[in-house]
């Protein structure tokens, strides 16, 4: 029976799915913005490449999230604009039953690759890739050990990027207090989370400060989560919980929870006309750019370079590479990031940004470790 891997996070989790690229499927090319990356090696088309049909099956969040789903259905449009496919089609799925109809109808309609986005969409994935032999399969915020062989596992060391993220918004603070909340209490959500612990726990250490965070409790593995019967699209969830955290005397919010934090991005835009100097941090894209309307609030945001990973799935697939590998994005190879500063570059000083600097460099050479700031 497959043992799935539940993505644990940190460098146990990376260390783990690395594993599995090296057994049998050692030979398999990684995707994603990698050193070695077969986007950059492989030339345009010159002529009408054959005919490949991509599809694509978001999570419950659904489309118009301003962040994940949509960044996955980037990923599948640009893969049609640069020739890697020569048609797509996506499904939403409304509820977890629509995983499997959606991916049975792209199946009968053809599709010669199918992108599943999402953790819950996991185990249905590894089933219908394992009906269906034929077809490559790649998932976002999930991998397998071991590797199947029509399959390529996307995750990211979100983490990384989420202690630039926690490192940042511990020097702009200016009450010492910040807020985070997530969707659900899976791995891809609380990574981000123990990335802001850590980067607040490393700030606190270099700077002699006692900066807290509220509504995660990194060793405990236990803080606020949204309603589960709508965890990625409640925005009066979010506006009212980035209320009570402005009220506890946070005045930075991050929510990691789709949808839902666009109500957060609201309740600091309405403090804000009263007033107030409070901000948000976004996820999974740059949420400036994605999210208008809420510039004034955005400070940063916790990038996941989901799009071009999608892409380079897709790419290597119309090539006959249909799987048995998991991409591991990081901040090494780009495939994690923290955004520009934009409109509130103000409020990150020339010290701070080249802290900033210098923890990313440490983490990339190892020499700092989130997992040691959790404890």
């Amino acid at each position: 029976m497959r043992s799935f891997n539940r993505l644990l996070a940190l460098g146990a989790s990376v260390a783990i799915i690395f594993a599995a690229c090296g057994g049998g499927a050692s030979a398999a090319p990684t995707i994603g913005p990698t050193e070695a990356a077969s986007i950059e090696a492989t030339p345009a088309p010159t002529e009408a490449p054959a005919a490949f049909k991509a599809c694509l099956v978001t999570d419950t969040g659904g489309l118009g999230d301003k962040g994940f789903n949509d960044n996955a259905l980037k990923g599948l449009q640009d893969a049609l604009a640069a020739g890697y496919a020569t048609e797509v089609k996506n499904l939403e799925s409304k509820k977890d039953a629509d995983y499997t109809s959606n991916i049975d109808l792209f199946v009968a309609d053809g599709c010669q690759q199918i992108t599943t986005v999402g953790f819950n969409m996991g185990e249905v994935t590894a089933t219908k890739a394992g009906e269906n032999g034929d077809i490559a399969f790649s998932i976002v915020d999930f991998a397998y050990d071991p590797a199947i062989p029509n399959v390529t596992g996307i995750v990211f060391a979100t983490e990384q990027a989420g202690m630039l993220a926690g490192y940042l918004a511990a020097g702009v603070s200016a009450t010492g207090k910040i807020g985070t909340y997530g969707g659900l209490p899976i791995p891809p959500v609380t990574v981000f989370m123990d990335g802001l612990a850590a980067g607040i726990a490393y700030y606190n250490q270099e700077k002699g400060t006692s900066v807290e965070l509220l509504g995660w409790n990194a060793a405990a593995q236990s803080g606020v989560m949204a309603p589960a019967d709508n965890p990625w699209g409640n925005s009066d969830f979010g506006n009212q919980q980035a209320q009570a955290f402005f009220q506890e005397g946070a005045d930075i919010v991050v929510p990691v929870a789709g949808g839902t934090g666009i109500g957060s991005f609201n309740a600091a835009k309405q403090a804000q006309s009263e007033g107030k100097k409070v901000y948000a941090i976004g996820v999974d894209t740059d949420q400036y750019l994605t999210a208008p309307g809420f510039e004034s609030v955005i400070l940063t945001s916790i990038q996941k370079i989901i799009d071009k990973a999608v892409a380079d799935a897709i790419n290597l697939a119309s090539q006959g590479n249909i799987g048995g590998t998991n991409y591991v994005g990081t901040l090494a190879n780009g495939g994690v990031g923290i955004s520009p500063f934009h409109d509130l570059s103000s409020l990150v000083s020339a010290d701070l940004s080249a802290g900033v600097d210098a923890l990313k460099a440490k983490i990339v050479d190892g020499s700092v470790k989130v997992a040691d700031y959790l404890k």
